[in-house]
């Protein structure tokens, strides 16, 4: 896509007491999420909040984590799933905003990161992925074990990879990317 037709939201995943204690760097990914929208709301770039609704709404576990905090005049979407397009509203406010391209930051990222940020590419629009303002836990599969940092740095390695016609995907620190 042109970069002279893009309108660029910050989409915050899951950055949610339920979700990011003991993910790998979360002090580190949270105070840098903070940074970002910071920085977009200095530049007047929307900021749309997904919140997994599973972990309760209401309760503690569903609060954002601090130091993040939403405006009123933010987007807010729950979701159910690990794809925040599967049965929201996410698609319909971003088309509502103008938004042809997406900076996501949040958790987790072999889980809603990935999962949401592929959807993006496939619904058309261009993604760039904050690769120091993401975060997950340690997992494991059939015995293997898999750090939260190698699962961050094998998510940034497979989005720097991903290529759809016409469109632009990046990987980038949260002090480069340009709103």
């Amino acid at each position: 896509m042109s970069t002279a037709l893009r309108r660029t939201a910050l989409v915050i995943i899951d950055m949610q007491q339920g979700v990011v204690p003991g993910c790998f760097d979360a002090d580190g990914v949270v105070q840098r999420t903070a940074t970002l929208v910071a920085r977009a709301r200095a530049e007047s770039v929307p900021v749309v909040w997904v919140m997994h609704d599973p972990v309760g709404v209401g309760t503690a576990d569903w609060d954002l984590v601090s130091p993040l905090a939403w405006r009123d005049d933010e987007a807010v979407v729950c979701k159910q799933y690990r794809d925040s397009f599967a049965e929201t509203d996410l698609k319909e406010t971003l088309e509502r905003l103008g938004v042809t391209r997406l900076v996501v930051a949040g958790a987790q990222s072999d889980y809603c990161i990935r999962t949401t940020t592929q959807r993006a590419a496939i619904e058309g629009f261009d993604v760039t992925l904050v690769s120091d303002a993401h975060t997950t836990e340690d997992s494991a599969w059939n015995g293997v074990a898999v750090t939260g940092e190698q699962i961050v740095a094998h998510t940034n390695m497979y989005f720097s990879g991903l290529r759809y016609p016409g469109q632009l995907f990046t990987v980038d620190t949260h002090s480069n990317v340009e709103f």
